[in-house]
């Protein structure tokens, strides 16, 4: 399996009782791989996982990988407080048919070393690709480069690093890291263009630009800078109105998604930034401007 191309990670919906809506997983998934999604990413900052019990974790990987059906690889992020429930956690996921996975810090932050330690475990107990979550900006915790390869070097199934970064900090990451570890952003798709000129393998946006990302990863690859520009161009108002914190993110890239998707928009499941008349007033013109998501 060659890991890299775009993942949508999936939000989670809520219904007014503050339970997961099942039918929002499958429409999610059907509009990403209907234009041309390398695989599907659940369970990270966007799906708003640490708002979620284990059962409704474990019921967004089953509903997940049920909706893929195999046809693309599904990436399962990891978020446990100790090494015995991230190694319980990582080998439920991949029971369940996760492809790869990806393991978050634990919080409150420790030293870089004790993250190698604590990745390292997990990693030698499930037979998968493991992905490190290393984005301090909104974790407040991280590993170094250096610290990377070297668990890289004492772990090999330790081959993606999952950043949170600007297009010029994981272009350094990068060229430290000598490519032995594949690299992917997330942050919506903010500065795409740059990060594929940057050398990403990746990237892991949210659904509501998913035609657009697809759209600006494919003309890279095959060389168009120009459309690749004017692609990106088309979905950096909707990118840079929703990226202003996670907050605003889950709450206003959610909206968006839903309307471009033709579904419910999502209760909030606190604790949540709410939105307001004019917040929702923009999302639906941003929403209206990139018209709608492919069935």
């Amino acid at each position: 399996m060659t890991i890299s191309g775009t993942y949508p990670m999936l939000f989670a919906f809520f219904d007014e009782a503050n339970n997961l809506r099942r039918d929002t997983i499958t429409r999610q998934i059907d509009a990403a791989l209907s234009v041309g999604s390398a695989g599907i990413a659940v369970l990270g900052l966007g799906t708003e996982v640490a708002k979620l019990s284990r059962g409704e974790r474990e019921q967004l990987i089953d509903w997940t990988i049920n909706d893929v059906g195999g046809r693309v690889p599904v990436a399962v992020t990891i978020s446990e407080g100790n090494v015995p429930d991230m190694i319980a956690s990582a080998k439920a996921a991949r029971a369940a048919g996760a492809a790869w996975l990806i393991l978050q810090p634990p919080r409150p932050p420790i030293s870089g070393s004790q993250l190698v330690e604590f990745f390292g475990k997990v990693a030698d107990a499930v037979d998968c690709p493991i992905g490190i979550q290393n984005a301090p900006e909104f974790l407040g915790v991280g590993l170094t480069a250096a610290e990377l390869v070297q668990l890289n070097r004492q772990h090999p199934n330790v081959v993606v690093a999952k950043a949170e970064s600007t297009a010029l900090q994981v272009g350094e990451l990068i060229d430290e890291l000598a490519g032995c570890m594949k690299v992917f952003n997330g942050r919506a798709g903010f500065e795409l263009t740059d990060n594929y000129r940057a050398g990403v393998d990746g990237m892991i946006p949210g659904v509501e630009t998913i035609d657009l990302q697809v759209g600006v990863e494919k003309a890279m690859r095959a060389g168009d800078e120009a459309e690749a520009d004017r692609l990106y161009r088309l979905m950096l108002p909707a990118v840079g109105f929703a990226m202003q914190g996670l907050g605003q993110f889950v709450l206003y890239g959610k909206l968006i998604a839903a309307l471009r998707l033709g579904i419910e928009p999502s209760s909030n499941r606190l604790p949540s930034n709410i939105a307001s008349r004019r917040g929702i007033a923009w999302a639906q013109r941003y929403a209206a401007e990139l018209g709608p998501l492919p069935v």
